[in-house]
């Protein structure tokens, strides 16, 4: 009876996967042909309205300079030594801070948020600390702790502990109440209840917050660099900057824009592994 009923309806739920399949890949090719349309557009309009204007080409360079100027820092190297080199300067510096604002966000905006005295207390301090400009913070960072990966390590971690910190905390304060009180009435300590209940449920806007985060961290990297340092792709750009070097500024943000969208990829790969329990999503743009 079973194979029965089963049996004719099983190449028809096979011809569908297959049709949603060819239709997420046809729908894939669209946005990237669009995408690159888009590209050049941009690229090609930017050199034809340039080139051919040498104060024009000073100040706002061109897509072939950057091209050339990329070409020959991988292949002869930069003034501070290879570009690999300055890469790794600078994510060095916004991972490690990366990694340490998100631990100290998670953990504050959870105890924040599940206590309220420390809330009540510590509140207005932090607030004023988020109030204060980042700027000013680096340049206190690099007097205190010199032109050494300190000084940056901590502008990120700076610039991560905040954003983590909010959404933790708001994520905390938005858990059913209903969740809590009855793992409460099954007997479950606040310990278990922040660990079983508030932290899972408070996941996705902590997750939410690391996709910004990360931007922070290499906003935090280039700017401490930028304020103070020995190598690094702010110290490129600093340098860039200087010599009236349009290409080497374009060519070092472009190098940022990459070492950005790969850690987006790789953040993403890791929110819908972790997140894999939640209900499929309403279909929209993936940004």
């Amino acid at each position: 009876m079973t194979t029965e009923v089963d049996s004719p309806a099983s190449p028809a739920a096979g011809a569908a996967a297959v049709a949603r399949r060819s239709r997420r890949r046809t729908h894939a090719v669209l946005v990237h042909t669009v995408q690159a349309a888009v590209l050049v557009v941009l690229l090609g309009g930017w050199q034809l309205l340039v080139q051919g204007d040498q104060h024009a080409i000073v100040l706002y360079g061109l897509p072939s300079g950057i091209f050339d100027r990329l070409r020959s820092w991988v292949t002869e190297g930069t003034a501070l030594g290879s570009l690999g080199s300055q890469i790794w300067t600078t994510i060095e510096e916004a991972l490690i801070g990366f990694a340490i604002g998100t631990v100290l966000g998670i953990v504050c905006g959870i105890a924040l948020g599940r206590i309220r005295f420390l809330s009540e207390v510590f509140g207005p301090f932090i607030k004023v600390l988020n109030a204060i400009p980042r700027i000013v913070l680096g340049s206190v960072f690099v007097l205190a702790f010199g032109l050494g990966l300190e000084s940056k390590i901590l502008l990120v971690i700076v610039l991560v502990f905040f954003g983590v910190f909010f959404n933790a905390f708001q994520g905390t304060r938005e858990v059913d109440r209903t969740f809590i009180a009855n793992a409460s009435i099954l007997g479950a300590s606040r310990w278990q209840v922040t660990r079983q209940v508030v932290l899972p449920s408070a996941f996705t806007w902590i997750i939410a917050s690391l996709h910004v985060s990360f931007g922070f961290a290499l906003i935090g990297a280039i700017v401490g660099e930028f304020l103070g340092g020995y190598a690094g792709l702010g110290v490129l750009i600093k340098n860039a900057q200087g010599t009236f070097d349009a290409s080497g500024v374009w060519a070092a943000m472009v190098i940022m824009g990459v070492v950005a969208l790969i850690a987006e990829w790789l953040i993403t790969r890791l929110e819908r592994r972790l997140l894999r329990w939640r209900p499929a999503q309403l279909s929209g743009p993936d940004l």
